[in-house]
């Protein structure tokens, strides 16, 4: 597990995505940062809803348990409607706090506008008629759910419905209905808090299985095409939620340890297990999938985060000069970023279209 630095710095990433330095926002402040676009046919919708599970109580504070969703989608229409931003005025305020924090290397306050981030999902805008394959989503440990967002809108653009669960309390900060929460976890936690961080998202992925049909956007989600993928802890939560659960007809496992539990020998649905070449748990990685029987992949030059937003965004700040060469290698290896994000993208798309047809 790692240390609230480490958690922070996931965040960062996921705020700001495969962005691009562009001229300093009206507001002052800092540099506007852009998304790379989406490569699919349609257009895409975001919604974002807002869950809570009565039968269980939340593990790090207490009370109902929450989670909150966003929820992309092919549009019908996005004319008349505008591009969501990727945080919320409140998260994005509490971001640019914690983020020079989260690594030496990156960049301090007012550098970027955090807030001015947009998505290229058009908040509210009505889906295409049609049933969609559904994908969720679960990210790294620490991580809030923005971490996902350029994935996630390539595999929308493309005829799906993905939903982005946060965690609440494990989420480096997610806005509630009821209020902000920022993570609980404070330095490298014991086997015990690691075990319970990994069994909430477990819970939480089959809440909103069990919810799927309550969402406003049901009428367009096939439950019988649901697949599942995550990334690091999300990728670990990811295959162990769907062990048991016939709902689940695939999952993709983005570099997430299998280790945590007996080994789920004896998988027996299409499981995708994507690795870097350069990751530093790489031999653990491959210990704890050693007698599964998914599909191997292997993202070249690369490291641990070029999974995720960060893939693109950290090439991006390195050429601005906002991070350094060391900085850009430890988060994302050395590779072509759009290189990178095209194989992963490929990669993970293609694995879902196959098995949820």
């Amino acid at each position: 597990m790692t240390s609230r630095r480490t958690l922070l710095k996931g965040t960062l990433f996921g705020s700001t995505a495969a962005l691009l330095p562009t001229a300093a926002s009206a507001s002052g402040g800092g540099s506007v940062l852009r998304l790379p676009a989406p490569t699919g046919p349609y257009p895409v919708g975001m919604q974002t809803v807002h869950l809570t599970d009565p039968a269980r109580t939340d593990p790090w504070v207490g009370g109902v348990r929450e989670v909150m969703l966003t929820v992309l989608y092919p549009a019908r229409s996005v004319r008349g409607f505008s591009r969501a931003p990727q945080l919320t005025p409140a998260e994005a305020g509490v971001f640019a706090q914690y983020a020079p924090g989260r690594h030496p290397g990156l960049p301090g306050p007012g550098a970027v506008d955090w807030g001015a981030v947009l998505t290229h999902g058009y908040a509210s805008a009505p889906p295409l008629p049609g049933r969609r394959p559904v994908l969720v989503y679960s990210p790294g440990g620490g991580d809030s759910r923005t971490l996902g967002t350029t994935l996630a809108e390539d595999l929308a653009s493309h005829g799906r419905a993905v939903i982005l669960v946060d965690h609440p309390g494990d989420a480096s900060q997610v806005e509630l209905p009821t209020g902000m929460r920022t993570t609980v976890l404070i330095g490298p936690p014991d086997p015990a808090t690691f075990r319970t961080m990994v069994e909430t998202r477990i819970a939480d992925l089959r809440l909103v299985l069990d919810r799927l049909g309550d969402l406003p956007l049901a009428p367009v989600m096939d439950s019988c095409r649901i697949g599942l993928y995550g990334h690091s802890a999300g990728g670990t939560a990811a295959v162990y939620a769907a062990r048991h659960d016939r709902r689940v007809g695939a999952v993709a496992n983005l570099e997430g340890y299998l280790d945590l539990y007996p080994p789920p020998v004896g998988f027996d649905r299409p499981l995708l297990l994507f690795r870097t070449d350069g990751f530093e748990g790489a031999a653990r990685i491959k210990s704890s999938w050693a007698d599964l029987p998914g599909r191997r992949a292997l993202l070249t030059d690369a490291n641990h985060w070029a999974f995720t937003d960060y893939g693109s965004l950290v090439a991006r700040l390195r050429t601005a000069g906002l991070v350094t060469a060391t900085t850009r290698a430890a988060l994302v290896g050395t590779g072509d970023p759009v290189v990178t994000l095209t194989e992963v993208r490929r990669r993970v798309g293609t694995f879902f279209a196959h098995h949820l047809s």
